[in-house]
């Protein structure tokens, strides 16, 4: 059965990924032959597209009863977005902030993390849920009012053009079929990666907690890692900033929400430590970003390399708590 569940946590995490990736590629080659503008294609489908596998794994643990699985997946795939990822990409090459960077995107995703943390004191019910998603809608209307700028203009075009690079190459049945196989595999994947992570949690003696802010919150936030990647390979390290905050923001928001309108997340074992680790790790990343070295503010390699140790921290903390 311990095999089995390896399997299925494996087969899982791919259909999810590849699920998500043909379902993006999919609604941007729709948006795209109705002329939607890159901007609004940037802001919506490839924002979903990189906080859908957390959301698909947060909505099925939530209709399974598996509350700590659903929060522990948000709250550790937003660690190890803000720490692993936006540290390994400041190795790789320091990460320029623009102001909208620390004038909005890494502010309000602090006053979301603080919003849902306020919420879920005790348990997550599906009235916090609508105020989430009514959040969700405020911070996407706002977004996309200040979107009008040259900084929002410019990185949602070049995340919509890393994206979707073939998008107008596809035929209208292949558009369609990226969809339907992309939802598909979203669901299909979803089932088998939380089912998979649930074995592995009883056969290590662990809890679902645990799997959940580490295992299944690394392996859901790997499209942030392979977008922001791609972004800092090729110099635009704004794009990869922005990709991360914004899907932090979407987690908290779009995924905790639409979870706890499905059914009620206690939040079990998922304690204060984890909730302020989180939150710490948005509150140095906005430091490094005000006050950063230089003229143009930027995350250096030195600050990459503290945001990495600090998850190595977090991570050694939860596996020996």
């Amino acid at each position: 059965m311990s095999a089995l569940c390896y399997l299925w946590f494996v087969i899982g995490a791919l259909l999810t990924l590849k699920g998500a990736d043909w379902l993006t590629d999919g609604a941007s080659a729709v948006a795209l032959r109705l002329r939607v503008s890159t901007l609004v294609v940037g802001l919506t489908v490839v924002a979903f597209g990189t906080s859908a596998p957390e959301l698909v794994v947060s909505c099925v643990s939530a209709a399974h009863g598996q509350s700590e699985m659903a929060i522990g997946n948000v709250v550790g795939s937003n660690i190890f977005n803000l720490l692993a990822i936006m540290g390994v990409t400041a190795i790789v090459r320091p990460v320029v902030c623009s102001a909208g960077n620390i004038r909005f995107d890494v502010p309000i995703c602090m006053v979301a993390g603080v919003v849902v943390c306020a919420l879920a004191t005790n348990d997550l019910h599906r009235g916090d849920g609508v105020v989430l998603l009514c959040l969700l809608m405020m911070f996407f209307a706002y977004t996309l009012r200040i979107a009008r700028s040259k900084h929002a203009t410019t990185v949602a075009t070049d995340s919509a053009a890393a994206a979707t690079p073939t998008a107008h190459s596809y035929s209208p049945v292949g558009t369609v079929a990226r969809i339907v196989v992309g939802l598909i595999c979203l669901v299909i994947g979803g089932e088998l990666f939380v089912r998979g992570a649930t074995g592995i949690a009883l056969s290590w003696g662990v809890s679902q907690s645990v799997i959940a802010l580490t295992i299944v919150a690394a392996g859901t936030s790997l499209p942030e890692l392979v977008t922001s990647a791609m972004a800092a390979a090729k110099g635009d390290t704004d794009m990869a900033l922005g990709n991360v905050v914004g899907s932090c923001i979407w987690n908290l928001l779009l995924v905790l929400g639409a979870a706890a309108c499905i059914a009620p997340l206690p939040r079990g074992d998922i304690g204060l430590i984890d909730t302020g680790t989180m939150l710490g790790a948005t509150a140095l990343v906005w430091l490094f970003c005000r006050y950063g070295d230089g003229a143009v503010r930027r995350i250096n390699r030195v600050e990459g390399t503290v945001l990495v140790a600090g998850c190595i921290i977090y991570y050694a903390f939860v596996a020996n708590s």
